[in-house]
């Protein structure tokens, strides 16, 4: 078997509050919500995890969020963990203003790149979305 350009990704990580996730990665940006379990099993009994998967519909990727009462994990994002959406076009300030209003902060990057071609926002667990004006094509200097 071979990797395929077309191959599902699933960028998984580690959430304080999956409600305050759901906020802002749903009512925020406009992702739906793919898949959700949440910590109880079918007795009603608490279960080993809760997660929620976020996305676009069609789209070959999704965004898991994961959160285990019993152990959780504190998320441990560095300013450089980014995900990176290139909308090929300059970024709504409605669109901003939603992610705040939704539980994001909208940050300088380290980076002056980022600063220059888009906008980053952190999620109400640290992680950093950033938002490009450019476009991709095959090559990330497009």
């Amino acid at each position: 078997m071979q990797l395929s350009a077309r191959a599902h990704i699933r960028v998984a990580r580690p959430s304080r509050d999956l409600r305050a996730a759901e906020r802002f990665w749903r009512n925020g940006l406009g992702l739906s919500v793919v898949w959700r379990h949440d910590a109880t099993d079918e007795a009603g009994e608490p279960g080993e995890h809760a997660l929620l998967m976020v996305g676009l519909p069609d789209a070959d990727w999704h965004l898991e969020l994961v959160h285990d009462a019993a152990a959780p994990v504190e998320p441990r994002p560095t300013e450089e963990d980014l995900l990176v959406i290139y909308l090929d076009g300059q970024v709504p300030e409605e669109l901003v203003a939603r992610l705040e209003e939704h539980g994001g902060k909208r940050v300088p990057s380290p980076n002056p790149y980022w600063n220059e071609w888009g906008v980053t926002v952190e999620d109400p667990d640290g992680y950093r979305l950033v938002l490009c004006v450019r476009g991709w094509s095959n090559s990330p200097e497009s």
